[in-house]
């Protein structure tokens, strides 16, 4: 089970720090994932951590402002969301890929999701 928290509403400019809690597996063998989806648009990539958290992949557009990491001591993947911009308001998702695989920016590679959580930036 995943379940993000962290969401909310933010003024350009402003930061949010997304968490996902993870419960009933392995925490460390799974790669992790944060995706997003706005209104009328398709569920899109944001950003991927392999299982030890030495290796991420960012969206273009996001790299530089947002950083992915995990504490796999307390099964807890987080998105440290800086310099935000009214185009990342979205409901965004993390997702788990595993066990042992790699990570990836592919929606349909990831077998886990959470409910996901409302960030909106105003401008």
């Amino acid at each position: 089970q995943l379940v993000e928290s962290g969401g909310g509403l933010v003024q350009a400019g402003g930061s949010l720090r997304l968490s996902c809690a993870a419960s009933g597996r392995t925490f460390s063998n799974y790669a992790m994932g944060w995706f997003r989806q706005a209104p009328g648009k398709e569920r899109e990539f944001v950003a991927a951590i392999n299982r030890s958290g030495t290796t991420t992949n960012y969206l273009v557009s996001v790299k530089g402002r947002f950083t992915i990491s995990r504490d796999n001591a307390k099964n807890t993947v987080y998105l440290q969301m800086n310099s935000l911009k009214p185009e990342d308001t979205a409901s965004y998702y993390c997702a788990a890929r595993g066990p042992y695989y790699s990570l990836s920016a592919y929606a349909h590679d990831y077998g886990y999701w959470g409910q996901g959580t409302q960030v909106t930036v105003s401008s």
